[in-house]
Protein backbone atom coordinates (compact mmCIF):
# COMPACT_ATOMS: atom_id res chain seq x y z
CA UNK A 1 0.00 0.00 0.00
CA UNK A 2 2.84 2.60 1.10
CA UNK A 3 4.46 1.77 -2.45
CA UNK A 4 0.60 2.59 -4.20
CA UNK A 5 0.61 5.77 -2.09
CA UNK A 6 3.96 6.88 -3.75
CA UNK A 7 3.23 5.85 -7.21
CA UNK A 8 -0.16 7.82 -6.75
CA UNK A 9 1.93 10.80 -5.80
CA UNK A 10 4.02 10.69 -8.61
CA UNK A 11 1.45 10.75 -10.74
CA UNK A 12 0.21 13.74 -9.32
CA UNK A 13 3.45 15.68 -9.41
CA UNK A 14 3.65 14.84 -13.24
CA UNK A 15 0.04 15.64 -14.12
CA UNK A 16 -0.28 18.45 -12.46
CA UNK A 17 1.90 20.88 -14.41
CA UNK A 18 -0.31 19.87 -17.13
CA UNK A 19 -3.90 19.63 -15.66
CA UNK A 20 -5.05 22.77 -17.43
CA UNK A 21 -4.69 20.90 -20.95
CA UNK A 22 -5.76 17.70 -19.48
CA UNK A 23 -9.13 19.66 -18.40
CA UNK A 24 -9.48 20.90 -22.02
CA UNK A 25 -8.96 17.92 -23.26
CA UNK A 26 -11.32 16.14 -21.30
CA UNK A 27 -14.55 19.05 -21.88
CA UNK A 28 -13.25 18.35 -25.79
CA UNK A 29 -13.38 14.37 -26.15
CA UNK A 30 -16.16 14.11 -24.31
CA UNK A 31 -18.37 16.49 -26.38
CA UNK A 32 -16.81 15.07 -29.39
CA UNK A 33 -17.53 11.64 -28.64
CA UNK A 34 -21.42 12.57 -28.09
CA UNK A 35 -21.28 14.34 -30.87
CA UNK A 36 -20.17 10.82 -32.74
CA UNK A 37 -22.83 8.60 -30.63
CA UNK A 38 -25.98 10.82 -30.73
CA UNK A 39 -25.27 11.13 -34.45
CA UNK A 40 -25.76 7.44 -34.97
CA UNK A 41 -28.62 7.17 -32.86
CA UNK A 42 -30.50 9.84 -34.99
CA UNK A 43 -29.23 8.66 -38.56
CA UNK A 44 -31.37 4.95 -36.72
CA UNK A 45 -34.25 6.39 -35.66
CA UNK A 46 -34.91 8.69 -38.62
CA UNK A 47 -34.13 5.06 -40.81
CA UNK A 48 -36.41 3.45 -38.38
CA UNK A 49 -39.08 6.30 -38.74
CA UNK A 50 -38.58 6.26 -42.55
CA UNK A 51 -37.78 9.87 -42.88
CA UNK A 52 -35.60 10.77 -45.33
CA UNK A 53 -32.49 12.60 -44.49
CA UNK A 54 -29.01 14.31 -46.18
CA UNK A 55 -26.40 12.54 -43.60
CA UNK A 56 -25.01 15.83 -43.18
CA UNK A 57 -27.95 17.24 -41.55
CA UNK A 58 -27.80 15.03 -38.48
CA UNK A 59 -23.86 15.76 -38.13
CA UNK A 60 -24.84 19.85 -38.15
CA UNK A 61 -27.54 19.48 -35.87
CA UNK A 62 -25.72 17.33 -33.20
CA UNK A 63 -22.44 18.85 -34.09
CA UNK A 64 -24.13 22.55 -33.34
CA UNK A 65 -25.55 21.65 -30.20
CA UNK A 66 -22.44 19.92 -28.81
CA UNK A 67 -19.82 22.55 -29.88
CA UNK A 68 -22.04 25.41 -28.23
CA UNK A 69 -22.33 23.31 -24.66
CA UNK A 70 -18.61 23.07 -24.88
CA UNK A 71 -18.27 26.90 -25.51
CA UNK A 72 -20.40 27.02 -22.53
CA UNK A 73 -18.73 24.57 -20.32
CA UNK A 74 -16.19 27.59 -19.06
CA UNK A 75 -18.80 30.12 -18.16
CA UNK A 76 -20.59 27.43 -15.73
CA UNK A 77 -17.13 26.49 -14.07
CA UNK A 78 -16.76 29.65 -13.47
CA UNK A 79 -20.42 30.40 -12.05
CA UNK A 80 -19.79 27.74 -9.99
CA UNK A 81 -16.40 29.05 -8.47
CA UNK A 82 -18.61 32.23 -7.80
CA UNK A 83 -21.25 30.50 -5.94
CA UNK A 84 -20.21 26.65 -5.03
CA UNK A 85 -22.63 24.13 -4.33
CA UNK A 86 -21.09 22.29 -1.17
CA UNK A 87 -23.34 21.58 2.32
CA UNK A 88 -22.89 25.40 4.43
CA UNK A 89 -24.32 26.93 1.08
CA UNK A 90 -26.61 24.85 -1.05
CA UNK A 91 -30.06 25.95 -0.11
CA UNK A 92 -28.29 30.04 -0.51
CA UNK A 93 -26.92 28.93 -3.97
CA UNK A 94 -29.25 25.66 -5.31
CA UNK A 95 -31.41 28.72 -6.87
CA UNK A 96 -29.22 30.33 -8.30
CA UNK A 97 -27.80 27.33 -10.15
CA UNK A 98 -31.72 26.70 -11.18
CA UNK A 99 -31.86 30.06 -13.10
CA UNK A 100 -28.39 29.45 -13.94
CA UNK A 101 -29.31 26.24 -15.64
CA UNK A 102 -32.18 28.58 -17.29
CA UNK A 103 -30.05 30.71 -19.15
CA UNK A 104 -27.19 28.32 -20.11
CA UNK A 105 -30.05 26.49 -22.02
CA UNK A 106 -31.23 30.12 -23.74
CA UNK A 107 -27.39 30.71 -24.64
CA UNK A 108 -27.80 26.69 -25.75
CA UNK A 109 -30.43 27.20 -28.19
CA UNK A 110 -29.62 30.59 -29.25
CA UNK A 111 -25.65 29.48 -30.53
CA UNK A 112 -27.12 26.55 -32.05
CA UNK A 113 -29.53 28.06 -33.85
CA UNK A 114 -27.26 30.53 -35.23
CA UNK A 115 -24.67 27.53 -36.65
CA UNK A 116 -27.78 25.41 -37.67
CA UNK A 117 -28.47 28.32 -40.03
CA UNK A 118 -25.18 29.51 -41.01
CA UNK A 119 -24.84 25.60 -41.69
CA UNK A 120 -27.92 25.15 -43.90
CA UNK A 121 -27.44 28.42 -45.60
CA UNK A 122 -23.97 27.60 -47.11
CA UNK A 123 -25.37 24.49 -48.49
CA UNK A 124 -28.10 26.74 -49.97
CA UNK A 125 -31.36 25.83 -47.32
CA UNK A 126 -33.06 27.54 -44.77
CA UNK A 127 -33.23 26.01 -41.39
CA UNK A 128 -36.64 26.07 -39.56
CA UNK A 129 -36.57 25.83 -35.29
CA UNK A 130 -40.07 25.28 -35.22
CA UNK A 131 -42.08 26.98 -32.51
CA UNK A 132 -39.95 28.86 -30.15
CA UNK A 133 -41.97 28.40 -26.89
CA UNK A 134 -42.55 24.97 -27.70
CA UNK A 135 -38.81 24.04 -28.88
CA UNK A 136 -37.48 25.59 -26.22
CA UNK A 137 -38.82 24.21 -23.29
CA UNK A 138 -37.99 20.87 -24.73
CA UNK A 139 -34.51 22.05 -25.03
CA UNK A 140 -34.37 22.62 -21.64
CA UNK A 141 -35.55 19.37 -20.60
CA UNK A 142 -32.45 18.05 -22.07
CA UNK A 143 -29.87 21.31 -21.34
CA UNK A 144 -30.51 21.23 -17.21
CA UNK A 145 -29.34 17.50 -17.15
CA UNK A 146 -26.46 19.02 -19.50
CA UNK A 147 -25.72 21.24 -16.53
CA UNK A 148 -26.03 18.97 -13.94
CA UNK A 149 -23.86 16.47 -15.82
CA UNK A 150 -21.16 19.62 -15.91
CA UNK A 151 -21.31 19.96 -12.14
CA UNK A 152 -21.27 16.63 -11.33
CA UNK A 153 -18.10 15.70 -13.29
CA UNK A 154 -16.78 18.99 -11.74
CA UNK A 155 -17.22 17.50 -8.20
CA UNK A 156 -16.20 14.00 -9.29
CA UNK A 157 -12.87 15.88 -10.32
CA UNK A 158 -12.17 17.87 -7.44
CA UNK A 159 -13.07 15.52 -4.85
CA UNK A 160 -10.53 13.23 -6.76
CA UNK A 161 -7.89 15.78 -6.79
CA UNK A 162 -8.66 16.48 -2.87
CA UNK A 163 -7.46 13.19 -1.76
CA UNK A 164 -4.77 12.71 -3.93
CA UNK A 165 -3.29 15.87 -3.43
CA UNK A 166 -4.08 16.87 -0.06
CA UNK A 167 -6.78 19.18 1.77
CA UNK A 168 -5.01 21.32 4.46
CA UNK A 169 -7.39 22.03 7.66
CA UNK A 170 -7.15 24.96 10.20
CA UNK A 171 -5.66 23.14 13.86
CA UNK A 172 -8.63 23.02 16.18
CA UNK A 173 -8.08 23.46 19.77
CA UNK A 174 -8.36 20.76 21.83
CA UNK A 175 -10.88 19.07 24.04
CA UNK A 176 -8.79 18.52 26.68
CA UNK A 177 -5.86 20.99 27.90
CA UNK A 178 -4.04 23.76 26.34
CA UNK A 179 -3.76 24.35 22.82
CA UNK A 180 0.20 23.61 21.42
CA UNK A 181 -0.10 26.66 19.53
CA UNK A 182 -2.33 29.80 19.07
CA UNK A 183 -5.27 28.62 16.68
CA UNK A 184 -6.15 32.28 16.30
CA UNK A 185 -2.90 32.30 13.93
CA UNK A 186 -1.97 29.15 13.06
CA UNK A 187 1.87 28.03 13.12
CA UNK A 188 1.08 24.99 11.07
CA UNK A 189 -1.91 23.43 8.92
CA UNK A 190 -2.72 19.80 9.39
CA UNK A 191 -3.18 18.07 6.09
CA UNK A 192 -5.04 14.60 5.02
CA UNK A 193 -3.80 12.83 2.04
CA UNK A 194 -4.91 9.25 1.02
CA UNK A 195 -5.39 7.96 4.39
CA UNK A 196 -2.57 9.66 6.08
CA UNK A 197 -2.16 13.32 8.25
CA UNK A 198 0.89 15.50 8.26
CA UNK A 199 1.90 19.22 8.84
CA UNK A 200 2.76 22.10 7.38
CA UNK A 201 4.61 25.22 8.65
CA UNK A 202 3.14 28.07 7.85
CA UNK A 203 6.12 30.16 7.71
CA UNK A 204 6.89 27.87 4.48
CA UNK A 205 3.89 28.82 2.83
CA UNK A 206 5.00 30.67 -0.54
CA UNK A 207 1.49 32.27 -0.99
CA UNK A 208 -1.97 31.64 -0.82
CA UNK A 209 -4.49 32.04 -3.84
CA UNK A 210 -8.43 32.10 -3.67
CA UNK A 211 -9.88 29.27 -5.34
CA UNK A 212 -13.50 29.44 -5.71
CA UNK A 213 -14.51 28.20 -1.72
CA UNK A 214 -10.58 27.50 -1.33
CA UNK A 215 -8.14 29.19 -0.89
CA UNK A 216 -4.46 27.37 -2.22
CA UNK A 217 -1.52 26.82 -0.04
CA UNK A 218 1.14 26.99 -2.19
CA UNK A 219 4.49 25.24 -1.02
CA UNK A 220 7.10 23.23 -2.69
CA UNK A 221 5.53 23.51 -6.00
CA UNK A 222 2.16 22.02 -4.49
CA UNK A 223 -0.84 23.56 -3.78
CA UNK A 224 -2.70 21.96 -0.42
CA UNK A 225 -6.57 23.60 -0.73
CA UNK A 226 -7.98 24.82 2.39
CA UNK A 227 -11.36 25.09 3.09
CA UNK A 228 -12.06 28.93 3.45
CA UNK A 229 -12.28 32.40 1.84
CA UNK A 230 -9.02 35.15 1.69
CA UNK A 231 -11.08 37.27 3.87
CA UNK A 232 -11.18 35.12 6.44
CA UNK A 233 -7.22 33.77 6.45
CA UNK A 234 -5.90 36.83 6.03
CA UNK A 235 -6.09 38.47 9.63
CA UNK A 236 -5.06 34.79 10.81
CA UNK A 237 -1.83 35.18 8.99
CA UNK A 238 1.55 36.26 10.18
CA UNK A 239 1.13 39.92 9.15
CA UNK A 240 5.13 40.22 9.31
CA UNK A 241 5.21 37.79 6.80
CA UNK A 242 2.10 37.40 4.82
CA UNK A 243 0.43 40.65 2.90
CA UNK A 244 -2.31 40.92 0.93
CA UNK A 245 -1.00 41.99 -3.18
CA UNK A 246 -4.36 41.04 -4.88
CA UNK A 247 -8.00 40.18 -4.28
CA UNK A 248 -7.26 36.91 -4.69
CA UNK A 249 -3.75 36.54 -3.69
CA UNK A 250 -1.48 36.94 -0.26
CA UNK A 251 2.44 36.27 -0.39
CA UNK A 252 4.98 35.31 1.70
CA UNK A 253 7.67 38.28 1.74
CA UNK A 254 10.40 35.74 2.68
CA UNK A 255 9.87 34.19 -0.79
CA UNK A 256 9.54 37.11 -3.24
CA UNK A 257 12.70 37.58 -5.58
CA UNK A 258 11.35 40.68 -6.94
CA UNK A 259 8.81 43.37 -7.97
CA UNK A 260 7.97 44.51 -11.62
CA UNK A 261 6.54 47.77 -11.63
CA UNK A 262 3.70 48.58 -14.51
CA UNK A 263 2.80 51.12 -16.55
CA UNK A 264 -0.84 50.46 -15.64
CA UNK A 265 -0.05 51.44 -11.75
CA UNK A 266 -0.67 47.69 -11.05
CA UNK A 267 2.84 45.32 -10.53
CA UNK A 268 4.01 41.75 -11.21
CA UNK A 269 6.07 39.65 -8.46
CA UNK A 270 8.16 37.38 -9.23
CA UNK A 271 8.81 34.45 -6.39
CA UNK A 272 11.98 32.84 -5.40
CA UNK A 273 10.32 29.74 -7.10
CA UNK A 274 9.31 31.14 -10.44
CA UNK A 275 5.62 31.75 -10.42
CA UNK A 276 4.47 35.06 -11.15
CA UNK A 277 1.94 36.73 -9.00
CA UNK A 278 -0.43 39.81 -9.89
CA UNK A 279 -0.33 42.89 -7.89
CA UNK A 280 -3.14 45.46 -8.31
CA UNK A 281 -3.15 49.13 -7.59
CA UNK A 282 -4.94 48.96 -4.38
CA UNK A 283 -2.10 47.13 -2.50
CA UNK A 284 1.08 48.11 -3.48
CA UNK A 285 1.69 50.94 -1.38
CA UNK A 286 1.01 48.54 1.85
CA UNK A 287 3.73 46.07 -0.09
CA UNK A 288 6.00 49.35 -0.23
CA UNK A 289 5.55 49.79 3.26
Amino acid sequence: MPAAKNDYSQLLSRYLPYRRYFEVAFWVLNFGLLVGVNVVIVMLDLERAELHFENWKPLVWEFSSNLTSLCLVPAVIYFERRFPLHFGVLRKHLPLHVLGSVVFSILHVAGMVALRKLAYASQGESYDFGNWPVEMGYEYLKDWQTYAGILFALALYRLLLLRLQGEASMLDTPDDGPALEPVERPERFLVRKLGKEFLIAAAEVEYLQASGNYVNLHLHARDYPLRTTMAAIEPRMNPGKFIRVHRSYMVNLDFIKEIEPLDTGDARILMKGGSLIPCSRRYRAALKG
